[in-house]
């Protein structure tokens, strides 16, 4: 990731930005499975890297002008617009990677052992995915003076302006992101249907695009790192 970033920065490539937010992110986990913060460090562990193997397939794909994700095909393509702001840019990574490959990649690695786990195990399971919640809270205020500061020293300012909102919002925005791609990721794995489940992971894509489209639309009322309520509301977020 971070050979990737260097490359695509000193490039002036867009899709940098995204990027560089899911290194620190990655940090981040891995220091939290270190530190023990979960139940299952080596569930986690295979998540983190099983999560990142989704993005570089559909990074290789693109590249490769290969059919990949709807959703990360728009997005890579949009990486080349330079009057979309740093913010947009970042939530379509965002976005694509957690409601996307989030729910598949969870689809992969629950669905073969969820009818041996005890309840006890189920609740660690979703307690595990619950703690990244705040792995991520930790990492919004890194992003937000490592990633988006460099881009624009206005989006500094309106930071300072807004004090915690900003991150507040992204925060709640995240977080019911994964609140909503668990619930998905439970009807795939106990989908007994396994034509019914390629359908399901099909619209999931299609979802995430929905959004994708709806977030690159005309947004001068974006606020740095943050959307306005009234687009919260519009994608039932509040």
């Amino acid at each position: 990731m971070t050979t990737q970033v260097e490359q695509w920065t000193a490039l002036n490539d867009r899709r940098a930005i995204f990027l560089a937010c899911y290194q620190r992110m990655t940090d981040h986990m891995l220091a939290g499975v270190a530190g023990g913060e979960f139940h299952d460090p080596d569930w986690v562990s295979q998540l983190i890297n099983d999560f990142a193997d989704y993005y570089f397939a559909a990074l290789q794909s693109w590249d490769q002008g290969a059919s990949g994700p709807l959703v990360w095909q728009y997005t890579f393509a949009c990486a080349a617009n330079q009057n979309m702001s740093v913010v947009q840019h970042l939530l379509l990574g965002v976005n694509a990677h957690i409601n996307c490959d989030l729910v598949l990649v969870l689809d992969d690695l629950l669905r073969p052992e969820w009818p041996t786990l005890s309840p006890t195990q189920r609740d660690q399971r979703h307690h595990d995915y619950l703690t990244v919640n705040r792995v991520i809270q930790r990492t919004i205020d890194r992003v937000q003076d490592e990633v988006i500061a460099p881009y624009s020293k206005m989006l500094q300012l309106v930071d300072v302006a807004c004090g915690p909102l900003d991150e507040w919002c992204t925060a709640r925005l995240i977080r019911n992101w994964r609140d909503d791609v668990w619930q998905q990721a439970m009807t795939l794995v106990t989908m007994p249907d396994n034509e019914e489940r390629k359908i399901i992971r099909q619209r999931v894509d299609q979802r995430a695009l929905d959004r994708a489209h709806l977030l690159s639309g005309n947004v001068r009322a974006m606020r740095s790192f943050g959307y306005p309520l009234r687009w919260l509301k519009r994608l039932r977020l509040l």
